[in-house]
């Protein structure tokens, strides 16, 4: 059962559908579009209303809201796809990798403009295509931490300097965890994508000189210190070693529940945290630990693309909807109440009022303590950009979640889990 809300009359009724509906009254010939999204977050509030707007000027349009869970856009959808029973349009992360499936937009909207706006991203949507627009980057997102100051507080320990290392930060985690009984010191998201930033602060580079996957000594040494962190209870057995396979978990609960003083998630997480924490406690965005080789984030986020369904006049309103919500005017609202870091160099460049659109002190200084992250990131590990934009990415992500986390439960040693993880990627 889920709640069906009315927009035109604003009453709520109850009924056995699995989507929000914009009901509206609609003409016969309308075209009826299900845009997927997850339905982790408070965006999804935001973007009905945004629908609404649309519907509102475009009668002929009928929009469905189909909210799922994130692990059914990163493991149902490709299937869907594939059997030809996917939506009209979603929000993806996985951007590269589905972009056969994508409608091209260059017919339906201006190309200039938005290789002006979007053009840095725009190639990660490609897959090595040499050009085409095939998504709105709805979110530029930046792997990195949030901190509860209260805990270290409490605690009486110092919150680690930019610069820090990991091991640092691990030092002075287990001290508040020591000083304050909490449960564990430090969580980090159980995703391959998370854990690609600090491999990369010890050298990873994915990558060898003829563009193949490798696993090298950098991700090896912090796959180590994953292996240390855990057997230690610094971080916790209910995220990484307890999900079986690639399944995805982030420790968001841990978090607000003062288990941990420190998390690796990233800056998709802003709204949620500041929704969730409320005057809990006192928390903060801070740099990214370091490693010998850099201060290493992952770049990415998601965007609203349309999927071909082999009907033109639904495809051309899934494009020209992705077209709408692309331009300046609702780019810029949409980025300034989900409380992300805008694509749009325009925006970028003019700045977002985030405190305006209802955020705090802390999640606008952390948005641009994120933003800073990424200008960082990009000279310091730049084999991070290459890997959102590689259509494979998941192939690699999915194994290092898969056998690391095996060998986090005892199931394989280190070494095992890493030929394993080379190997499934090679082969694929």
């Amino acid at each position: 059962m889920t709640e069906l809300l009315n927009f035109t009359t604003g009453t709520r009724a109850i009924g056995c559908v699995s989507a929000i509906a914009i009901i509206c009254a609609t003409a016969a010939n309308a075209a009826e579009l299900n845009l997927m999204m997850s339905n982790v977050d408070a965006k999804t509030t935001v973007l009905a209303e945004f629908a609404e707007r649309y519907k509102a000027t475009n009668p002929d349009v009928e929009i469905t809201l189909n909210l799922v869970g994130y692990n059914v856009i990163r493991e149902q959808l490709p299937v869907q796809l594939e059997a030809g029973t996917g939506p009209d349009l979603a929000f993806v992360t996985n951007l590269g990798g589905l972009n056969s499936y994508y409608v091209d937009l260059t017919p339906y909207v201006d190309a200039a403009d938005w290789e002006a706006a979007y053009g840095a991203v725009l190639p990660w949507y490609r897959a090595g295509a040499p050009d085409g627009i095939f998504g709105y980057h709805s979110e530029m997102t930046v792997t990195g931490p949030y901190v509860n100051l209260t805990m270290f507080e409490e605690a009486e320990v110092e919150v680690p300097a930019p610069g820090a290392t990991w091991e640092d930060w691990a030092d002075a985690t287990q001290q508040v965890m020591d000083a304050t009984g909490s449960y564990a010191g430090m969580v980090m998201d159980r995703s391959g994508h998370r854990f690609a930033g600090p491999a990369m602060s010890y050298g990873a580079k994915y990558f060898d000189a003829d563009g193949n996957f490798v696993v090298d000594d950098g991700f090896r040494e912090f796959a180590g210190l994953m292996m240390e962190w855990h057997g230690s209870g610094l971080m916790p057995a209910d995220i990484w070693p307890a999900v079986s396979g690639s399944k995805y978990a982030n420790g968001n609960e841990m978090f607000f529940n003062q288990d941990v003083a420190f998390y690796m998630s990233g800056s998709w997480n802003t709204a949620n945290v500041q929704q969730n924490v409320g005057d809990k406690f006192d928390f903060a965005v801070v740099p990214v630990p370091c490693g010998p080789a850099g201060c290493g984030i992952m770049p990415g986020g998601q965007g609203l693309v349309a999927f071909k369904s082999g009907d033109a006049e639904k495809e051309e309103a899934a494009a020209k909807f992705v077209d709408w919500m692309a331009a300046d005017e609702q780019a810029r609202e949409w980025a300034a109440r989900t409380f992300a870091i805008p694509a749009n160099s325009r925006l970028q460049a003019e700045g977002l009022d985030y405190v305006g659109a209802g955020a705090s002190e802390a999640i606008a200084n952390g948005l641009n303590a994120f933003t800073a992250m990424a200008a960082a990131a990009a000279k310091q590990t730049p084999q991070a950009y290459l890997m959102q934009g590689n259509a494979n990415n998941s192939l690699f992500f999915n194994s290092t979640i898969k056998y690391l986390g095996s060998a986090l439960n005892g199931e394989l040693t280190l070494e095992e889990a890493l030929e394993k993880i080379e190997a499934d990627v090679t082969a694929k």
